[in-house]
């Protein structure tokens, strides 16, 4: 069995650094004069926004710029993706694009005077909900049916689906079905507000975002829910996003985001306008978050922001600069390395073997004070090594952490 050990030892230089400027939410350009965004969806690397009375635009460059679809003049209110199907919920109607709004055809739902606030699509079924209960269509659109038995409240604002599992949000609280809607199940044990707005699967937990309420989890379908709104500055929930192992929620009061299952939550709000504030909706494209705002159209910022001021904010703010000894020491195969600083620096994170070579840059970037910890993992990397009486080896690095900072 190999055997690594780290001695570590801390260098500090001091160096004059230009003033940091933190990125932060910056406005696409539109769309601005079809009044605010209601929905957003991902297709591909094709963003579509659902506007007030304004049809659908659409996005092919990260929102540089935006076009509007054949589908003009209208309320659109949800979204789904399935395949090359795009389809669109309005007022009285579904209409589905396969050819990314270039056109689209109307698929109507055997009702009248009905609102369709949410839309999702699971495999061969498409589920819509609206004033009047939940519809299934396994055909596209083109015929529908009512699959509401046991749900005793029929105004249906959103949808989420784990597993074989569909959730349905609703203005009386969340019902479960396990049949594609053949029964439905009320699951609001806990769920001390019951107007659901949002709905979020995250593995194998769910997030229900309420109107007055904030955010509720069950961690076990909907038979228990508890409120995790610690750190949230609003009652009222309209989005969800996910990304890797973090939840944001868009809320009348800006972006929130959670990595921690909603334990705590932080405000991710620099940049954005006062109006811009009502976060309506929410998407992921590549590497950016984009927001739909009810004044200014669609905002974008970069997840790497967002994410790594969370991470950083979950640890307390040190007094000094320390650099700690790496755990488990003895390892096999990674370590642990931990480290503290009383500023924001450019800090760089390097190894080095017995013989001062440097054998590994761990952290090369500007951090905020606070206490860091990662993860190094030599075995790839080769070594000078000794070896040992019972076989094993033993290898001696150096670690070194070099902050730059303003006036030490």
């Amino acid at each position: 069995m190999k055997k690594f050990y780290i001695f570590m030892c801390v260098l500090l230089t001091a160096s004059t650094l230009p003033t940091v400027s933190f990125a932060q939410w910056v406005p696409t350009n539109g769309p601005y004069s079809v009044g605010f965004i209601k929905v957003l969806a991902l297709k591909g690397t094709n963003i579509f926004a659902g506007t007030h009375f304004g049809g659908v635009y659409l996005s092919t460059d990260n929102g540089t710029n935006w076009n509007a679809t054949a589908l003009a003049n209208i309320d659109v209110y949800a979204f789904t993706v399935n395949g090359s199907n795009l389809f669109a919920g309005t007022y009285s109607h579904v209409f589905l694009s396969t050819n990314n709004g270039t056109s689209w055809d109307t698929l109507n739902i055997p009702l009248t005077n009905y609102y369709v606030w949410a839309l999702i699509a699971d495999g061969a079924n498409l589920f819509a909900g609206t004033d009047y209960g939940v519809f299934l269509s396994t055909d596209n659109g083109n015929s529908w049916i009512a699959v509401n038995n046991g749900m005793t409240s029929t105004l249906i604002y959103s949808f989420a689906v784990s597993g074989s599992n569909l959730f349905a949000g609703t203005s009386g609280g969340v019902f479960l079905t396990t049949n594609n809607g053949v029964n439905w199940t009320a699951v609001n044990n806990g769920l001390t507000n019951t107007l659901v707005f949002s709905l979020s699967a995250f593995g194998t937990n769910i997030f229900a975002g309420t109107y007055g309420g904030g955010v509720f989890l069950t961690t076990n379908n909907g038979t228990n829910w508890s409120a995790v709104n610690n750190g949230m500055a609003s009652d009222y929930v309209y989005s969800f996003a996910v990304s890797g192992t973090n939840l944001f929620a868009g809320t009348s009061n800006g972006v929130f985001l959670s990595g921690n299952n909603g334990t705590s939550w932080n405000a991710e709000n620099s940049g954005l306008n006062p109006g811009d504030m009502y976060a309506f909706c929410l998407v992921i494209c590549d590497t950016n978050l984009f927001l739909g705002s009810n004044q200014s159209g669609v905002w974008r910022r970069p997840l790497s922001e967002m994410i790594t001021s969370i991470e950083e904010e979950h640890y307390q703010n040190p007094n000094r600069f320390v650099l700690e000894q790496n755990y488990p020491n003895p390892f096999n195969p990674s370590t642990k390395i931990s480290w503290q600083s009383p500023v924001g620096s450019w800090q760089t994170l390097k190894v080095y073997d017995v013989l001062g070579n440097e054998v590994a840059t761990l952290v090369d970037e500007y951090k905020s004070s606070g206490t860091y910890e990662v993860e190094f993992n030599p075995s790839y990397i080769k070594h000078h090594t000794s070896n040992c009486g019972n076989g094993a080896s033993v290898i001696r690095v150096f670690g070194r952490v070099a902050w730059k900072v303003n006036n030490i």
